[in-house]
C-alpha cells in the first residue's frame, strides 16, 4: 500500500524529564518526527534509549514523577500535552491505541477474556453521541488547530526571551556599563515582543473568531441531525409496535408467546440503533478475535487468560486496541516476550491489519530485523536523542552514524564472514548528559569535537538525517565497518534484479537548514577538534 503525505501526528522538540532521588534525569532530549497515513515509523536503540518514554507522552500515561519540559505533540489540531484528562480520554483507546511488551501483565487475570474485550465499546455505548462529534469533528479541529498554530508561535518567541534573561542572570561581567547595554537590549526585546504578541494574537483570533462561528453553525447543524435520527427511529418504532399489536388483534396466529418474542425483537432493533449492546458487542469482539486469528473464538471468549499461550495473548492485546478502530496504533515492543516463530505471525498480524484498516504505525523496538519487516521511515534513538532518521533502505543501506553502525554489525546474519562486533561499555548515566555525542565514549570513531559539541543534524538527502561530526566537511574520511558495507554490497547485489536503490555519496551531505550551495563553515573551535580519539575496541 501507497503511504500518504497526509500527516496525522507530528511530535516537535520533546523534551521530558523524571525526577528521582539522585537528581532529574533526561530520559527524552529535543526529540522531533511525522507520522503520515497509512505509515510504519520504527524507532529503534536499546534500552533506556527514551523510545518507551516518548510512546507514553503521546498516550499520556507517563509516571506522576514526569516533568515534560518542553515541546509539543501535536494531534488533529490540538497538542496533546495541553489537553485534559476528559478530552485525552476521547482520544486514548478511541484515535490513538497501543500494545505493550508483555501481554500477560496487560490483561486482567480474573476477568475474561470476552469482558475484556468488549469493556472499551460499553463504555462509549451512545452512538447518537458518536454521530454528533462525527459530524463537528472537522470544524472543531481546523478551529483547535489556529488556537494551537498561535500558542506556538508565540511560545517559541517567548523563549528566546527567556533565554536571554538566563543568560544576562548568569553571566559575569567585567564591568557596569556592559550589564547596562544587555539589560537595555533585554527591555528592547521584551517590548517588540509585546508588539509582536498583540499583532499575532490580533491575526489568529480574527481568524479563530470566524471559525468559531462557523463551528457553532456546525454544532447547530449537527444536533438537529441527530434529533432527526433519533426522531426517525423512534417514529420507525412506534410503527412497528402499532403494527405487531394490530396483527394480535386481529388474530393472525398471533399467541402471547410470538406477541412478546416480536415485541422484543423491535425493541432490541430500536436499542441496536441507539446505542452498542451487550449483543452487539459480543457480536464485534468475535469478529475481531477471528480477525487476529483465534481459532473458535465462541470458545475463547469465555477463557480467562492463563488458558492462553504468549503468542495467543499478544492476539487478545491486539483486539482490545482494535475495538474502537484508531487511525494511529504505537506497539511498544509486541514481540519480545514471543519466541521467534510466534513474532514472525505477529508481525505479520500487525502488517495485515494495518493494510486492511489503512492503520498509521509507530513501532518500537531494540531488534533491526523486525525494523527490515516492518518499516517505512526509522529513527535510530540513543540517549534520549534521535541520532538517525530515514526511510527503511537509507538506513539499512546508506547508514552513517557510528551508533547505527554499530547496532547494525551485532545482528548475526548468515551470508557475512565477518566477526560480529559488540557495543563496548554501558550507555551514559542520564541524570548527568555528556556535552557532544553521547555515543562518543562507546565509539571507536570518536573525535574530539565529540566530547565538546552536540553534532547538529547533517542532511544527507531530502528524507535522511544523521547527527554525527564525521558529516562534517573537516572531518576525516571515515569507512563504515566491514560486515556492514559487506553485508549491504551482498544486499544491493541481491536486490539490483528488481530494485534501484539509491545511494548518496558524502558530497551530497550539508548540515540541516543551511544553503546546500552553501560551503559550510569550519566550526569556530581549536585545531585538532577533527582528530580521532575513539575507544580502541579491537
Amino acid at each position: 500500500m501507497a503511504v500518504s503525505q497526509e500527516k496525522v501526528l507530528a511530535v516537535n522538540n520533546l523534551i521530558v524529564n523524571f525526577k528521582t532521588d539522585n537528581g532529574m534525569v533526561h530520559a527524552v532530549r529535543d526529540v522531533s518526527f511525522e507520522l503520515n497515513r497509512g505509515e510504519t515509523l520504527c524507532i529503534v536503540g536499546e534500552s533506556g534509549s527514551g523510545k518507551s518514554v516518548t510512546s507514553k507522552a503521546i498516550m499520556g500515561i507517563l509516571a506522576r514523577n514526569a516533568i515534560i519540559a518542553g515541546g509539543n505533540i501535536m494531534y488533529r489540531g490540538e497538542n496533546l500535552l495541553e489537553v485534559s484528562e476528559d478530552e485525552f480520554y476521547k482520544i486514548r483507546g478511541h484515535k490513538i491505541g497501543m500494545i505493550f511488551q508483555d501481554p500477560l501483565s496487560s490483561l486482567n487475570p480474573i476477568v475474561r477474556i470476552g469482558k475484556q474485550i468488549t469493556e472499551a465499546m460499553l463504555l462509549n455505548n451512545d452512538k447518537l453521541k458518536l454521530m454528533y462529534n462525527d459530524l463537528i469533528s472537522d470544524d472543531l479541529i481546523h478551529y483547535k488547530n489556529t488556537l494551537a498554530k498561535m500558542n506556538i508561535v508565540i511560545n517559541t518567541e517567548k523563549k528566546t526571551i527567556d533565554a536571554l534573561k538566563s543568560e544576562i542572570k548568569n553571566k559575569n561581567y567585567k564591568n557596569e556599563a556592559d550589564k547596562r547595554k544587555d539589560e537595555e537590549l533585554l527591555k528592547t526585546k521584551e517590548q517588540q515582543f509585546k508588539e509582536f504578541e498583540r499583532e499575532t494574537k490580533a491575526k489568529y483570533l480574527d481568524e479563530a473568531k470566524i471559525l468559531k462561528a462557523k463551528l457553532k453553525e456546525t454544532q447547530k447543524e449537527a444536533k438537529k441531525k441527530v434529533k432527526a435520527y433519533k426522531k426517525e427511529v423512534d417514529a420507525e418504532y412506534r410503527k412497528k409496535l402499532t403494527d405487531i399489536k394490530q396483527k394480535k388483534n386481529l388474530g393472525n396466529g398471533y399467541d402471547a408467546d410470538k406477541y412478546k418474542e416480536e415485541l422484543k425483537k423491535v425493541k432490541i432493533e430500536r436499542q441496536d440503533k441507539l446505542k452498542i449492546t451487550k449483543a452487539e458487542a459480543k457480536k464485534r469482539a468475535l469478529q475481531i478475535m477471528k480477525e487476529v486469528g483465534i481459532p473458535e473464538p465462541e470458545k475463547r471468549y469465555r477463557q480467562y487468560p492463563f488458558e492462553f499461550s504468549g503468542g495467543m495473548r499478544q492476539r487478545i492485546v491486539i483486539a482490545i486496541a482494535l475495538t474502537a478502530s484508531p487511525e494511529i496504533l504505537i506497539c511498544d515492543e509486541p514481540t519480545t516476550a514471543l519466541d521467534v516463530t510466534i513474532q514472525a505471525q505477529i508481525l505479520e498480524l500487525i502488517n495485515r491489519i494495518k493494510a486492511e484498516r489503512d492503520l498509521s504505525c509507530i513501532f518500537i523496538t531494540h531488534d533491526l530485523g523486525v525494523v527490515a519487516n516492518m518499516a517505512d521511515r526509522v529513527a535510530v534513538m540513543y540517549a534520549g536523542k534521535i541520532v538517525e532518521y530515514g526511510t527503511a533502505e537509507e538506513i539499512f543501506y546508506d547508514p552513517k552514524h557510528p551508533y547505527t553502525w554499530a547496532l547494525l554489525s551485532s545482528i548475526p546474519d548468515v551470508d557475512s564472514k565477518e566477526k560480529l562486533e559488540a557495543i563496548p561499555g554501558t550507555p551514559p548515566n542520564m541524570i548527568y548528559p555528556p556535552d557532544g555525542d553521547a555515543f562518543a565514549a562507546r565509539s571507536k570513531y570518536a573525535m574530539n569535537i565529540d566530547f565538546r559539541r552536540q553534532p547538529p543534524y547533517f542532511k544527507v538527502s531530502d528524507t535522511h538525517y544523521a547527527a554525527t561530526w564525521l558529516l562534517d566537511p573537516h572531518a576525516p574520511k571515515v569507512e563504515m565497518p566491514k560486515i556492514v558495507s559487506e553485508r549491504i554490497r551482498l544486499s544491493l547485489e541481491a536486490a539490483k534484479a528488481n530494485k534501484d536503490i539509491k545511494i548518496v555519496s558524502p558530497t551530497d551531505i550539508n548540515i540541516m537548514d543551511q544553503d546546500p550551495d552553501k560551503k559550510p563553515d569550519k566550526p569556530d573551535q581549536p585545531d585538532g577538534y577533527f582528530v580521532h580519539v575513539g575507544i580502541d575496541v579491537t
